[in-house]
């Protein structure tokens, strides 16, 4: 079953500084259709204009991937320490326990956008722990790249759930395929460009769902390059 989520169905913050598009309830945007999908619980799609700094942010018991798309992105995390991350570096953050981190956009004249993913864990209370990685996107054209994981395999960034999340940047009139493992749930989150999933067309902002599906998924590129995101998670009721 295929089951689409367009981006003009997503929720909105829209501040004269910031514009914040959730897929899924999120803070005041509040949809009881749309709380989540398996593990998945968010997916905000931020964009910050020029020097402009995020409230403090404080999470517990999720596990939060930061992913930069555009731009740069300065994250004050709750070890002290401050990054600067640009597209192609993703963090992975373990709320655990409790954690508080802001965000802000150091450039002068450009925006900068990060998609925001929270997860729920497989435990509470654990630990809080941060992590970040560069993926190039070399490795990621035309195939998907497994970018975070339980066990942190394939060089992936680890989290605590049983959820994959690959990455694909894929140009037009290219198909990649991913084999549906049994029992599982698939979601696609389009980041840039289009792609095609069974002769419909998704653009940036658009999500679909896929559930009691098996063999292999086609995805074609629409546009000149396109990016996506691939979630594989547990066969959960939500």
């Amino acid at each position: 079953m295929f089951r689409f989520r367009l981006r003009e169905q997503r929720g909105k913050t829209l501040t004269e500084n910031f514009d914040s598009f959730h897929t899924f309830s999120f803070e005041k945007y509040f949809d009881p259709f749309n709380m989540g999908f398996s593990d998945l619980r968010a997916i905000n799609d931020n964009t910050l204009k020029p020097f402009v700094q995020l409230k403090l942010q404080e999470f517990s018991d999720m596990e939060i991937i930061n992913i930069v798309t555009q731009g740069k992105i300065e994250h004050k995390n709750f070890t002290g320490n401050s990054v600067i991350l640009t597209p192609g570096d993703i963090e992975a953050i373990t709320a655990g326990t409790g954690i508080t981190y802001c965000e802000s956009n150091p450039c002068t004249q450009q925006n900068s956008r990060i998609l925001q993913i929270c997860i729920l864990p497989n435990k509470k209370n654990l630990n809080p722990y941060y992590s970040v990685k560069n993926f190039q996107k070399e490795k990621m054209m035309n195939k998907l790249r497994l970018i975070v994981s339980q066990n942190g395999k394939s060089a992936s960034l680890k989290i605590h759930q049983d959820a994959e999340l690959y990455m694909c940047f894929i140009n037009a009139q290219i198909t990649t395929s991913f084999d549906i493992p049994p029992n599982r749930k698939l979601w696609i989150q389009v980041v840039s460009g289009a792609i095609e999933i069974k002769s419909g067309i998704l653009e940036a902002g658009d999500g679909i769902s896929i559930i009691n599906e098996r063999g292999y998924l086609d995805i074609t590129g629409v546009e000149t390059e396109s990016c996506f995101l691939l979630f594989s998670l547990r066969n959960l009721s939500l």
